[in-house]
């Protein structure tokens, strides 16, 4: 094989670079960083028993070829780039794959074709796959062909020829469901290398990977079958070096296209039975007040499994669940610490893949406490009091400057309240509290007025005229001895405490009254004498 000196025209035209070449890295990075945040947002993706893919696309290529004299860089846009992928499971866990890549490939200068071909690219060997919540990995190994990019002829008609590489290939592949049943995929792949040469036969060596990315949305739901159409992502690396001429040659190749991808068979938690008719309902969870998602929640929906029984789920982050659902009309309950349970309706169709959703309001619950505002004054214009100790069960306060206290976390019902501030008499008052309110109390203190004598005022009548008489009256234990006037009323200055009082008029029954005063209060005694009999 002949070296290819440097063709000035040639560079300058194929040299530019093409915006794919930009575009492409970028797209792999955001699909592989969604890749990693996705995971939180759906359940498993679904295990197919065979899938056959088809890619159809653009290429954007990037290459140098060096020889000890002067060497070729080429670069552009090539359409017609196809690839075909085929991959069967004989269980749930082990399967095979085997891939087919076909690389258009032209060199032109200016609007002449200067040379060109196809290159092609080819893998098979056995596949493992587990599934770990909703991300499913598959591994792999095989072997693996490829033809790579040689140039050869003159300066003035390069030629394509091709090398050819023999590797073990181990591969890997990621699946993540995402929300709206999208799927994504990262995938990658590194060639042990077994043996490569160019095309007539020199010996070579070669290295590379090659890493990509799909995004693909299900648009055919049938029995048995599922059709994707995806946008799929590749950038591969190759080199390859011969031996004895010291030629080398190394290209970067990115590709993006649209594909098309039927997957046979499902299996796992999350495919579609067959037996009775069944959908797919998204359900989520929302405080009823504010229609904020309520992550964690559980959802109690009928069992697929046992006719007739219900199983319990658990919400995502975002308060969200995608399940399968059998036809018809299905009863389904969430319920969350705090809030009261709910109960929602979901109308199943087995005509389509998946049914109306569902959303599920939950109240939260009434408070089983509630509280109590109290405001403690003084006298007629109701001055506040601060600083009064208030006792309500276990709990001691003391009231602010505006003579207020709250007292919370107090059981629903009658509830008894003491109050003691100095210079005031010791007050108890009862209120009721109503779970989940405030209720306020406005107690009003009296000044204590200790060493003040008490008035004891009242009147005395007959009780069969009402007319007033006029009366002795006594208290022994204060030494007081008086009489009433002619309206039958009469005033008594004494200590504070209990008397017995002696209320006596002619021609009338003589009473005795047990009353109780208090310093510097005054208490009322009005009396009605019966008349004695003849």
């Amino acid at each position: 094989m002949g070296h290819l000196p440097l063709f000035s025209i040639l560079s300058r035209a194929l040299r530019r670079s093409s915006p794919l070449t930009d575009i492409l890295p970028r797209l792999v990075v955001l699909v592989l960083a969604l890749a990693c945040t996705g995971a939180a947002h759906a359940q498993a993706p679904e295990s197919e028993r065979a899938s056959l893919r088809l890619r159809y696309g653009l290429s954007s290529r990037q290459g140098e070829q060096v020889d000890v004299g002067p060497g070729l860089t080429y670069g552009g846009l090539t359409p017609n780039d196809v690839a075909l992928t085929l991959m069967g499971w004989a269980g749930e866990y082990l399967g095979g794959q085997v891939d087919l890549q076909r690389e258009a490939f032209e060199l032109r200068d200016a609007s002449s074709r200067v040379t060109g071909g196809s290159l092609v690219r080819g893998s098979l060997g056995p596949r493992g796959r587990l599934s770990l919540g909703p991300v499913r990995l598959e591994l792999g190994a095989g072997y693996g062909f490829a033809q790579l990019p040689l140039f050869g002829g003159f300066t003035y008609a390069p030629v394509l020829q091709r090398g050819v590489r023999h590797a073990a290939l181990i591969s890997g592949r990621v699946l993540v469901a995402l929300p709206a049943r999208l799927q994504l995929e990262a995938r990658g792949e590194v060639p042990l290398t077994l043996s490569a040469h160019a095309a007539d036969g020199l010996k070579a060596s070669s290295s590379g990977y090659v890493v990509g990315a799909a995004l693909s949305y299900p648009v055919v739901h049938r029995d048995g079958w599922t059709g994707r159409v995806l946008l799929d992502v590749q950038q591969a690396h190759d080199t390859m070096e011969l031996e004895d001429s010291g030629l080398r040659s190394e290209q970067r190749m990115r590709r993006i296209g649209l594909g098309f991808e039927v997957a046979l068979g499902s299996v796992g938690r999350t495919s579609r039975p067959v037996g009775p008719r069944q959908a797919f309902v998204a359900l989520s969870v929302v405080d009823a007040e504010t229609g904020a998602p309520l992550p964690g929640a559980h959802v109690r929906v009928p069992s697929l499994k046992t006719p007739g029984t219900s199983e319990e789920l658990v919400a995502d982050a975002q308060g969200q669940l995608r399940v399968l659902l059998p036809e018809g009309a299905q009863s389904t309950q969430a319920s969350v610490a705090g809030y009261d349970d709910a109960t929602a309706v979901a109308t199943v169709s087995g005509d389509a893949a998946e049914s109306a959703p569902v959303q599920l309001r939950l109240s939260k619950k009434a408070p089983k406490t509630g509280s109590l505002k109290l405001k403690v004054v003084q006298g007629k214009n109701s001055a506040p009091v601060p600083d009064v100790q208030v006792v309500s069960g276990t709990a001691q306060l003391r009231t602010d400057k505006a003579g207020e206290v709250l007292l919370e976390g107090l059981e629903p019902g009658p509830v008894a309240i003491a109050m003691s501030a100095p210079g005031f008499r010791p007050t108890e008052e009862a209120a009721v509290v109503v779970a989940g309110q405030t209720s306020e109390l406005v107690v009003v203190l009296s000044q204590d007025r200790k060493g003040e004598q008490a008035t004891l005022v009242g009147q005395v009548r007959s009780a069969r005229s009402g007319q007033p008489l006029v009366a002795t009256v006594t208290i022994p234990q204060a030494k007081v001895r008086t009489r009433t006037d002619k309206s039958g009323t009469f005033t008594a200055r004494v200590r504070g405490g209990t008397y017995r009082i002696t209320l006596s008029a002619p021609g009338h029954v003589t009473q005795t009254k047990m009353v109780t005063v208090r310093e510097g209060e005054q208490a009322i005694l009005n009396v009605d004498l019966f008349p004695r009999g003849r």
